[in-house]
């Protein structure tokens, strides 16, 4: 296969049809359906799904076929189908729905407004994980038209990835002729620390989130009156909470939210942490005087990568500062994000959550907890030597310098089940989410360079593949 001629062509790609179109996509409020349950009646969703697939099929690739599978009551799939040589199956992944908005956008900037600065574009959903499809259908077309090879392909860009991927099973359980049993799954919706080398993704952490409401009054009475008499719910959540997390370290205190870190994931930490150094906490966006857990670098990969995390991201029952009147409220309610390591299977985790939260509350008070989305990390099997050289070929070729191996803190649902469905398969898990880009946050943003680069690398990985 011709690199230069490989390089060539995804720049043509991007530079023509991919930017415009990813431009467009950004504008488009596509909201994953936790977060916009109407979302059939919005229409938002089929509006990319179609801008999307209208894209795909219009590139001039040999034995392409694009489809949308719908399955009742679930968020639609688009399924491209490519046609090769020789054995085995490749499975490239990615997702088109999106976080919410969120507030502390730049001036100039928003959600759906996509702004092109540069070499970023700004706007929801670009870099998570709406560029995916473009990076793979581009890499595709350039191994065609570069004299490369590649086996038969199924591109599977899901609907539901941010609500943690509750559709995705029940297509992969009816498309299952179709997909086959692929020995190579690259995923596009991971994370870079840098921007100057292809970073595999090896180990994941998974994802539980859990409501609490304390609840003691039937209505809000005068703070006045009832100051010092009733408790403060606000009060009991945070004695709860402290069941579960040590408030001055932020560490999880039960146990079974914890597993032993692998040997071979200790010394990959190690040894990227060494390359990273501050690195790795400096791309968080501080105020002034603010400070990271910790400032041992080897610390703060451990602690994102394969120790449990909870945040509160949502509260009820709190009036906003303008509006609050001296009420003592008659409940709290708050929305926990746990991350988990990535061999903590989620239900054990849950469950001793629940029972935390709610054995023998202060005061009686009640306490409610509605458990939301929850799946299991991913910790990646042994590269085969093929890989291995392959992915460090594909980085040399698409960014000049070699692989680099990091787990990530985010969840990618996916991927463990992709994991337990076929055990044979060898992973490739990438993407774009580098400095700065926030994804989930304000101000998220698409690095361009990086993104035809890693498209660059991906043809590369298909070429190889079929060469074995």
């Amino acid at each position: 296969m011709d690199a230069e001629s490989v390089v060539e062509r995804v720049a043509r790609v991007w530079d023509e049809s991919a930017i415009p179109a990813i431009t467009e996509y950004i504008r488009i409020p596509n909201l994953s359906p936790a977060f916009d349950p109407e979302w059939t009646a919005h229409g938002h969703m089929d509006r990319a799904v179609d801008l999307v697939t209208a894209w795909m099929r219009a590139r001039p690739i040999e034995g392409l076929d694009v489809r949308v599978e719908r399955l009742a009551g679930r968020t639609p799939l688009i399924l491209a189908e490519v046609q090769g040589e020789g054995d085995g199956a490749v499975v490239l992944y990615g997702h088109v729905d999106k976080q919410p908005a969120m507030t502390g956008w730049r001036d100039g900037l928003g959600p759906w407004t996509a702004v092109r600065d540069a070499d970023r574009i700004y706007g929801r959903g670009g870099a998570d994980d709406g560029y995916a499809a473009f990076a793979a259908l581009s890499a595709i077309e350039a191994v065609q038209t570069s004299g490369g090879r590649h086996a038969r392909l199924v591109v599977l860009i899901e609907a539901s990835e941010e609500s943690g991927s509750p559709d995705l099973p029940a297509y992969i359980d009816a498309l299952a002729p179709r997909i086959g049993e692929p020995d190579l799954v690259i995923c596009l919706d991971s994370g870079c620390p840098t921007w100057d080398r292809l970073w595999l993704t090896t180990s994941l952490r998974g994802l539980l989130s859990v409501t609490v409401t304390v609840r003691v009054l039937e209505e809000g009475v005068h703070s006045g009156a009832a100051g010092g008499v009733v408790p403060s719910t606000f009060r009991i959540l945070r004695e709860l909470l402290s069941r579960i997390e040590d408030d001055r370290t932020g560490e999880i205190v039960l146990p079974e939210l914890h597993v032993e870190l692998p040997v071979e994931r200790d010394k990959e930490l190690a040894a990227t942490a060494s390359e990273l150094g501050a690195a790795t906490s400096e791309r968080f966006p501080f105020v002034r005087g603010a400070r990271p857990v910790s400032g041992d670098p080897i610390a703060q990969l451990r602690a994102k990568t394969w120790q449990p995390a909870m945040e509160v991201i949502g509260l009820d029952g709190v009036p906003a500062v303008a509006d609050g009147g001296n009420v003592l409220r008659p409940f709290t309610s708050a929305r926990l994000s746990f991350r988990l390591p990535p061999t903590c299977p989620a239900g054990p985790a849950r469950d001793a959550i629940v029972r935390a939260l709610t054995h023998d509350p202060p005061y009686g008070a009640t306490v409610d907890i509605h458990v939301g989305e929850a799946g299991d990390g991913w910790n990646a099997p042994p590269t085969a030597p093929w890989l291995s050289r392959a992915v460090d070929d594909a980085s040399t070729a698409a960014f000049g310098e070699r692989a680099r191996l990091i787990g990530e803190g985010g969840s990618i649902p996916f991927m463990a089940m992709l994991g337990k469905r076929f055990p044979k398969a060898q992973f490739v898990i990438t993407g774009v989410l580098g400095p700065e880009t926030n994804a989930h946050g304000p101000n998220e943003f698409l690095h361009l360079p990086t993104a035809q680069r890693i498209s660059v690398a991906v043809a590369h990985l298909l070429d190889a593949h079929a060469r074995r």
